[in-house]
């Protein structure tokens, strides 16, 4: 990926101002470029924000890479809420985690596995298979112990299970496919929701979509 680690683009709603609340960055998951949320950008301008994407090198330059430009790009932004499905979900914590002052004031985490990986384990097993997740192997299968930061994190998780997860013997068939239901339920989460859709899917879901717009909003999901 040629360019700086992190780069944006703003979906606009419309020609009036937004209030600085409505201000949202788009963060997406391991394997996927800045394209692959326009589904979800288009659903959050529709409710009223305005989303900003952001894509990184997921594989080849991995959190470590991308982090610091993150931090400094959500530093210099106005106040704001994050959605990160998979990866960006746990990138938007982690950021959050070294820089506790930025300015973010909510995030919400689409299927991201908060407590670690087990799909990511089993790939890093297999020799042939440890590229593919390249410098964000170690972070996938590791996770984080419990949320302890300011801002508000809620989780939308998918319970349709088709995905690579499907491969491994072992795996828990409570999932989205990749991404098994308890490694969404991190300690320290303001709310947790369950919606009818695979890992992928997670992005081009409307329920998704409205789901996270409430959490932006109120700081609670639609029950």
């Amino acid at each position: 990926m040629s360019g700086p680690a992190w780069a944006g683009r703003h979906e606009q709603a419309g020609t009036s101002k937004p209030a600085l609340s409505q201000h949202v960055v788009l963060l997406h998951g391991i394997w996927n470029a800045r394209a692959w949320l326009t589904p979800l950008a288009v659903r959050l301008r529709e409710a009223g924000f305005t989303p900003r994407i952001l894509g990184y090198a997921s594989v080849v330059g991995g959190p470590e890479a991308a982090l610091p430009a993150l931090i400094e790009t959500l530093r210099a932004s106005p106040q704001t809420t994050i959605v990160g499905h998979s990866l960006g979900g746990m990138m938007a914590l982690e950021a959050l985690r070294r820089a506790p002052d930025l300015p973010v004031t909510r995030v919400v985490c689409l299927g991201s596995p908060l407590r670690g990986s087990t799909t990511a384990r089993h790939l890093a097993a297999l020799p042939w298979a440890l590229p593919v997740l390249g410098r964000s192997a170690e972070f996938l299968q590791r996770g984080f112990e419990a949320w302890e930061g300011v801002a508000e994190v809620g989780m939308v998780a998918g319970n349709v299970p088709h995905g690579l997860g499907r491969l491994f013997p072992d795996f828990d068939l409570a999932s989205d496919g990749t991404v098994a239901l308890e490694e969404t339920r991190l300690p320290g989460l303001r709310d947790h929701c369950i919606v009818a859709s695979s890992h992928s899917g997670l992005v081009f879901s409307a329920q998704a979509a409205q789901q996270a717009a409430a959490f932006l909003r109120e700081g609670r999901f639609l029950h």
